[in-house]
Parts: structure tokens; C-alpha cells; sequence
């Protein structure tokens, strides 16, 4: 059986962020064959053109993180209907230099969690424009606007909603799919 490394993004830098327990309980209900570790994104400076001749520490394993992992899963918030300037950061900072896309041909797929009834829908679509530009191969269906409740998600990735449990199974199915279809015909290098 293959086994598929998935690099994850957690668009929130909050110590408590609902996110992040989402990220708890996708992987627990994720199947078997894929790997998952997060890359981080808090200590990155600020993306400049600058930097392009000579990346520093922070970025250089931003994208050895991106090239390391098969595909990648971004798990975000809304912030101010959008992605947070966090995780766009990130993206800058692995589709740069001009030439060197980190997310070239990658299988992604887009998921958050907000308390709101829309659960992060328009900061999915913002970051879909991002990730169709840098050219993700995304995962389109299902959609996954998931509303956030502590009695729902326990911090050690529990679902205590069988419905939402369901849901979120399925969701990573798909995406493991995803994943080996897209690389079926594109492989990572």
C-alpha cells in the first residue's frame, strides 16, 4: 500500500484556534495511507521581492516542507471575509521565486471552521483564486464549510457528532482519492 505525505497548513497562529482542532480530528479520521505533518507558518517575515535572490532560513523550509509532502491540506479561518494575511504570507513566500512554485501541479485541498453559520466560506473561495493561480491541482467537491462548536469537537480530535464525524470521514476520503488521482497523472518529482 502507497502511503501519501501530506504537508498541512493551519491558517491560524492562535494558541486556541478552532482550526487547529479541526486539523486534530481530520487526521484522526483520515484513512490509513496518508501521512500527515504540519508546516509552519508563524516565524515566516514578511514576504519581499528582496528576498528572492537569497531566501532566508525560515522560507528555504517553508518549501523543503512543501517539496517533502505529496499533497497539502490548508485548514483556515475568515478573516475579514478572506484568508488570514498569515497564511497568504506562506503562499508568497513557497510560490517565489518567479519560477520556483512550491504548489505547481501539488493536490490540495481547502476545509475551516468558523462559530459562524457560512463556516469560512468566503475565505475558501479567496484562497481557491490564490491556489487556482499558483496552479494546485485542487480538490473542487465536496465543499467543507464546517460551524465550529466546543461540544462537537474535543482538543484531542474527538467528534462527538455522528453526522459531522460521517461528514468529515468521507471528506478525507475524497481527498485521499484526490490525491492518488492527481498523481497518478502528475507524479511529484
Amino acid at each position: 500500500m502507497t502511503t501519501y505525505r501530506v504537508g498541512y497548513f493551519v491558517g491560524s497562529l492562535s494558541s486556541t484556534s478552532i482550526n487547529r482542532t479541526l486539523s486534530k480530528a481530520l487526521i484522526r479520521l483520515a484513512p490509513d495511507d496518508l501521512e500527515f505533518s504540519e508546516i509552519p507558518i508563524g516565524d515566516l517575515p514578511l514576504y519581499s521581492p528582496d528576498y528572492d535572490a537569497d531566501y532566508p532560513p525560515e522560507a528555504l523550509a517553508l518549501k523543503e516542507a512543501i517539496a517533502a509532502s505529496d499533497a497539502v491540506l490548508f485548514i483556515t479561518p475568515e478573516y475579514n471575509r478572506s484568508i488570514p494575511g498569515a497564511l497568504k504570507n506562506a503562499i508568497d513566500w513557497a510560490s517565489r521565486p518567479w519560477g520556483q512554485n512550491s504548489f505547481d501541479h501539488i493536490p490540495a485541498a481547502v476545509i475551516g471552521a468558523s462559530a459562524g453559520q457560512i463556516g469560512t466560506a468566503l475565505a475558501q473561495q479567496s484562497l481557491r483564486a490564490v491556489l487556482s493561480f499558483c496552479n494546485a491541482r485542487q480538490m473542487t467537491a465536496p465543499e467543507a464549510y464546517i460551524r465550529f462548536s466546543p461540544e462537537v469537537f474535543g482538543d484531542d480530535g474527538s467528534v462527538a457528532d455522528a453526522g459531522t464525524e460521517d461528514f468529515l470521514t468521507r471528506y478525507m476520503g475524497e481527498f485521499r482519492d484526490h490525491v492518488e488521482r492527481v498523481l497518478t497523472v502528475l507524479p511529484r518529482a
